[in-house]
């Protein structure tokens, strides 16, 4: 029998850290600040990023036709 007993305290311990890993990452997850980044306008910056077709992509796309 106390076999199973050494057992079922390795068990509870794993769950036991895996409970508190969960924990842990939540808490992390819940203080960490979201940044955000100031949208500019003027001076020539774009004010969002991501994909904008210029003049010069479409000439590309224009010279690419079959």
């Amino acid at each position: 029998m106390p076999h199973s007993k050494a057992r079922l305290n390795r068990r509870s311990f794993l769950l036991a850290v895996g409970a508190g890993g969960a924990a842990t990452v939540a808490a992390v997850a819940i203080k960490a600040p979201v940044t955000t980044r100031p949208e500019t306008t003027g001076s020539g910056k774009r004010a969002t990023k991501g994909y904008a077709a210029s003049e010069h992509i479409n000439n590309y796309y224009r010279t690419t036709k079959v």
